[in-house]
């Protein structure tokens, strides 16, 4: 009988130290008498974990997807993809753009040189083109610094844009665009700033002049990426052109709503 209850006991200890179930010994332990710390353990430390704003979650997003999508190797600042997604997400809620499967922005913090606009398939997580785009004449040579939003100051303007139909001008296959922000972009409509194509955005023009030729405020892309890219992009998708200029960030009532 006494070999029968030194085997019982035998086989309860090991089955403890297999499951880890820690045997609390009176007086050699702060938690002696209970077995609750080793199981309550991963709570109390899941407990203890910040609890992330509303914006620190939208910001780890936006970090997420920058890095699955390889932005910062294929050169787009992080801050512009930050500020792009976030009024991209905000945007999306409120039902203000109708096409929320791709993201197009142009990052006039690079030289013309650089291919700097990045139109992103949000679904697929994957860059669709990476091309030329072209700022307004009057906002700089070779990088875009001064930004307007008066008619005829030949000047790009900041901030998101929500794009609409396509048709053919004088300017070829081309698409409106509609400013969403009041008073930094919201006259692009009266001042005929639309997305286009045009043959002063090319390499061969690059290496000729050491500069990209410029607008009069108009997005303009390479006449051979134009139509498959508004084909893409047309009908109520949006459009974000950023500049780091602390007075835009300041003053964007989407990004600080």
């Amino acid at each position: 009988m006494k070999l029968l209850r030194t085997n019982v006991l035998y086989i309860a200890i090991t089955a403890l130290i297999t499951l880890q179930i820690p045997i609390a010994i009176a007086g050699n332990s702060p938690d002696a008498g209970t077995l609750l710390h080793f199981v309550n353990k991963p709570a109390a430390e899941e407990a203890a974990a910040p609890v992330l704003s509303a914006e620190e979650r939208l910001l780890q997003t936006a970090d997420s997807i920058y890095d699955t999508l390889h932005l910062l190797h294929a050169g787009l600042e992080e801050e512009a993809f930050e500020l792009a997604y976030k009024g991209y997400y905000k945007l999306k809620e409120l039902g203000q753009i109708s096409k929320t499967d791709v993201l197009t922005i142009a990052d006039f913090s690079q030289p013309s040189s650089a291919k700097r606009l990045f139109v992103l398939d949000m679904e697929a997580g994957k860059i669709l083109f990476q091309t030329l785009v072209a700022h307004g004449r009057n906002s700089g040579l070779i990088y875009a610094k001064e930004f307007s939003n008066k008619p005829e100051s030949n000047k790009s303007s900041l901030g998101f844009y929500r794009t609409l139909q396509s048709y053919y001008g004088d300017k070829g296959y081309a698409m409106r665009l509609e400013g969403l922000e009041k008073g930094i972009n919201d006259k692009a409509y009266q001042r005929a700033i639309v997305f286009h194509g045009s043959d002063y955005v090319t390499s061969s023009f690059l290496n000729s002049n050491g500069y990209l030729g410029r607008s009069l405020g108009c997005p303009a892309v390479p006449m051979n990426q134009t139509k498959p890219i508004i084909n893409t992009i047309k009908d109520g998708s949006l459009l974000f052109i950023y500049h780091p200029t602390a007075q835009y960030k300041s003053k964007s009532t989407i990004l600080n709503s």
